[in-house]
Formats: C-alpha cells, structure tokens, sequence
C-alpha cells in the first residue's frame, strides 16, 4: 500500500466541502506555536533538569541528543505528514486521519486509542495544573509558608489520604484552583482554533519566554548566596554538565542502559509523541504549508527550553541553596520532588524570593495550560466528526468527562496513586503502543518514499537521504527496545498492584471505559464516513 499525493487521490464532494469551511490556522507561525506549547509543559522544567542531575549530567545529554535525532524528530515529522495528508481531506480526528491515510476501517479503531491516551492525561494533567497555579497564588500573596515544604505539598495535595483533597475546610484555594484550570481550559478550547488556542499560545509562549529569561538572570546574578566554598552558580553548572557521576567516568556513565532509557523517554514525553494532539493539529495546516519546517522549528523551541533554559536555571539554583548532597536519586525520587519540594526551599532563601517563586509557578502553569488544551483538542474533534454535533456540545461532554476524572484523581489522592496509576498505563504503554502505530503506517504501509514526498511537499528544506533508513528502520528499533525495557523493569510489577489495590483498580475501570467510549463514538463516525463513500463514487480512499 502506498500513500498517494494529494493531486492522485480523487476528493469526496462532502470531504471537500467540509474541509473547505474548516477552520485553519491564521498562519504557519501559529501552528508552530501551538505545537510548541503542546510539548513545552512540566516536563521540561520539572523532569529534565531532574533526569540530567541524576544520570551523569553531560554524560545525559549524549543519549538525550541521539534519541533527538533518531527518535524525537523522526515522529513528529511522521505526524504532521500524516495529519496534513488527511487533513486537506477534511479528516481532523485522530481516527478519520489513520482510517483516510491507511483506507482501512480497522485502523480508525487505533485512532480512538490516541483519543484515548489524551483524554486520561488530561485528567490528571489538569489536577497537576491546579497545584502550579495554587503555588504561584500562594507567592503572589505573600501565603507561601517559610519551611517544611514536603509536609506542606502532602497537605495541599491531598497526598496524605484519600479525599484529603476535598477536606481543607471552605476557603480551599488548591479546589478553587482545579475548577478555575478546568474552567480556564473549556473556555479557550471553546473558542476555536484561531480565537482560542492560537490566540492564547501568541500570548503564553513569549509570556513563558519572558519569564524564564528573568529567572535566568537573576539565578546567574545569585552568585554564591549561602557563602559555602563550590556552591556557587559555575559550580552548580559543573554538576549538571560534568560527564560523569561523583565516581564515574563517562563511559561508566554510558554504559548504564538506564541512561539511555530515561533520556529516550524524555525526548518521547518531552515533544508530545504518540499522542495524537501533533495528527491533529498538523491537520489544521493548509495544503502546501512548510510542515517539514515547522516541526524543525516546534522541536527545536522544546529542546532549547528544556536542554538550555530549564537546566541553567533550576538545578544550579537548588545546587547553590541546599547543596550537592541533597540532589541525589535518594532525594529526588518523585518528578514531582524537585519542583513542588526542592524549589520552594531555594525560593524561601532567595532575596526577593516571593517574587520570583510565583514567576517561576506562574511560568509553569502557563506552560501546563499550552500542553493542556492541546491534549483537550483530539476529543472534541472526534465528537465533532464522529456525532456531527456542535462546538457547543462537543465541549459540554468533553468537560463533563475530563472533570469527573480529574476531580477522581483528586480525590484518590493516598500517595498520588490514582495518578501514578493512570500516567504509568498511558504515558509508559499506550502511549508507546500508539507512536509504533504512526511509524509503522508512515514507514511501512504508506511507503517512505511516497511519505517523504508528501513531508516535502511546499518545504524550504529537504532532509538528507540517509533519513530513509532512519525511518524504516531505526525510529521502530529505538521504539521496540523503549517499550521491551518499560515492560521487562515494570509491566509484571504493575499487573500484581491491580489485583491488589481496589484505587489501581478503579484508575484501570476508569481508563478501559473512556476506551470503550471513544470506540463507540468512533464506531458512529464509521458509518458516517462510509454512507458519504456510498453516496459519492469518486472519492477512493
């Protein structure tokens, strides 16, 4: 099976139509910026600086940047080739691109499966979001308290038993917070594509931007604020950059498989892959718009972020206030450790700290907003497409659901088990699952030859030929070897905490029937794709 161009494949007259009054991003910028807030969330404030701390600093970045290049980059030039293919088509939803591109029913159904992946992120996403903003409030009125940051986050997120949450007495500013995220969120995705979550990524990401470049200069001015000989900010860079661990070499660095996995996993999580929300988003692009390009550009803004910014500022910071002893995998078990516990310490000690603690939270949650709404975006299209119901009430079922899982995994807070439970089984299986998808339709059922026309199509760039073999062969490697490490270190462990916990029970029930519900509403957007093939024997799939 091979991939047509646009100018072989003949139209459907409704398809066409349809895709002719669809919204489309106002401009190629727009598109790169969305797709940049979509990757630029948490992850790289919080996790990467983390995971180069702990795994040999500059030694990190080496696997970091191979999987890059041969992981990162290669996927998401997958995704915007497949959703502009099918999107020029008047297919938006993640199921109506899989079956347009493949002309396969079946694979509609492994569409629904990224809706599915992106509905339950958005869940607990949304819960995380609330503490970024609560925290960034609290420094805003001077309620942030001056120690015991770990006690403080157990109380505020409920993490000390389950609906703790919901038991903070009636000026509970961390529930306030939730519904205000949840609120904040339905209203820009209800705008639209253009007047809603373009409008906000013009304003959020250079927002984000200003605020980290703040950071940065005061965090480089800081000097050494604790006067302890080697814990000032050079020697904080020495401790993320150096290529080695305290008593390793680089090679020994290297030569930990558990490098390589946590950096290839970054690169996944870090660019939004396998999600979906790039298929979709891509689909918004007009027909002969650089997509090559601007994926280039979209990584290449996350990458900066996280690789450059994130770790010149954050791990330096916390190195020059509480020392090199304290940053270690003891310490720093959790992602959530560094930002919500470790952070708050540098802050109370910082001149101005108050301050800058709620640029850095108010940085993050802007961050977390962007990602948010793109993870949002997948649902609403397949009701859209698949019950050919409105923007109005697409959005009323979507936040229904979102919201009565968010407010779950508010509620089964014991340990953030609920959450643990749900990102393990989507963001460490389905979500692995789905890229293999995207590259086995790109690489091996389109072909790549006729993919990388298409991929070029109206570009000012061209990749190297050698991305071919990178394609078809290395990207599925890199894949396979992720998902059989996840399953050998985790799979069996995480299948015997099912049978014996009834919250990791009810997290499963919660993800398999948001499963069933979007391969129902799929099923109905079958038959109406397949009466307009009936009703119109030009259009071939």
């Amino acid at each position: 099976m091979r991939l047509r161009t646009a100018d072989e494949i003949p139209f459907q007259r409704k398809r066409l139509e349809k895709q002719m009054n669809h919204e489309k991003w106002a401009g190629r910028f727009g598109a790169i910026l969305a797709v940049a807030g979509s990757a630029i969330g948490l992850g790289n404030f919080i996790r990467f600086p983390g995971q180069a701390a702990l795994y040999g600093g500059g030694a990190f970045i080496i696997p970091y940047i191979a999987a890059f290049v041969l992981l990162g980059l290669p996927i998401a030039w997958m995704e915007w080739t497949i959703g502009r293919y099918a999107g020029v088509r008047g297919f938006n939803s993640v199921p109506g691109i899989f079956r347009c591109v493949t002309g396969k029913r079946s694979m509609s159904y492994a569409g629904s499966l990224c809706v599915t992946l992106t509905m339950i992120i958005t869940m607990y996403y949304l819960f995380i979001e609330s503490w970024c903003l609560a925290y960034a409030l609290r420094y805003l009125f001077d309620t942030m308290p001056g120690g015991h940051f770990n006690t403080f986050f157990t109380a505020s997120t409920g993490a000390g038993g389950n609906g703790d949450f919901f038991a903070q007495g009636y000026f509970n500013l961390n529930l306030y917070c939730l519904a205000a995220c949840i609120l904040i969120n339905y209203v820009l995705i209800y705008q639209g594509i253009v007047k809603g979550i373009e409008r906000f990524c013009a304003f959020a990401m250079p927002a984000l931007f200003i605020c980290l470049l703040i950071i940065l200069v005061r965090v480089i001015t800081l000097g050494n604020p604790t006067g302890i000989p080697g814990q000032d900010f050079i020697s904080g860079l020495g401790f993320v950059w150096n290529p080695s661990q305290p008593g390793k070499t680089m090679v020994q660095s290297l030569s930990n498989p558990e490098t390589w996995l946590a950096a290839a996993g970054q690169v996944f999580f870090s660019l939004s892959l396998g999600f979906g929300v790039i298929c979709t988003y891509a689909s918004y692009t007009k027909r002969n718009d650089d997509i090559c390009l601007s994926s280039l550009t979209a990584a290449a803004a996350n990458g900066f972020c996280e690789a450059v910014l994130a770790a010149l500022i954050i791990v330096p910071a916390a190195f020059m206030f509480i020392g090199p002893a304290l940053l270690t995998p003891e310490n720093l078990n959790s992602s959530f450790t560094l930002g919500f516990q470790v952070l708050p310490q540098v802050f109370a000690s910082m001149p101005a700290g108050h301050f800058f603690g709620f640029l850095f939270f108010f940085l993050l949650f802007l961050a977390a907003v962007t990602s948010s709404i793109s993870t949002i975006q997948p649902g609403i299209t397949l009701m859209e497409e698949g019950l050919n119901v409105g923007r109005k009430a697409s959005v009323a079922v979507m936040a229904l659901i979102t919201s009565f899982g968010a407010f779950f995994t508010a509620y089964f807070t014991k340990n953030l088990l609920a959450l643990d439970t749900l990102d393990f089984w989507v963001a460490n299986v389905l979500i692995f699952i789905m890229a293999g998808v995207q590259v086995i339709i790109f690489a091996w059922g389109m072909g790549v030859k006729s993919s990388m026309e298409e991929l070029h199509r109206g570009s000012q760039i061209r990749l190297p030929h050698w991305f071919v073999f990178v394609f078809k062969y290395i990207t599925p490697l890199y894949l396979a070897v992720i998902f059989v490490t996840w399953c050998y270190s985790s799979f069996l462990d995480r299948l015997r905490d099912i049978a014996a916990d009834t919250v990791v029970q009810l997290s499963i029930g919660l993800i398999l029937f948001i499963m069933m519900f979007n391969f129902l509403i799929t099923s109905q957007a079958n038959r109406r794709w397949g009466k307009e093939q009936k009703e119109d024997n030009d259009y071939t799939i």
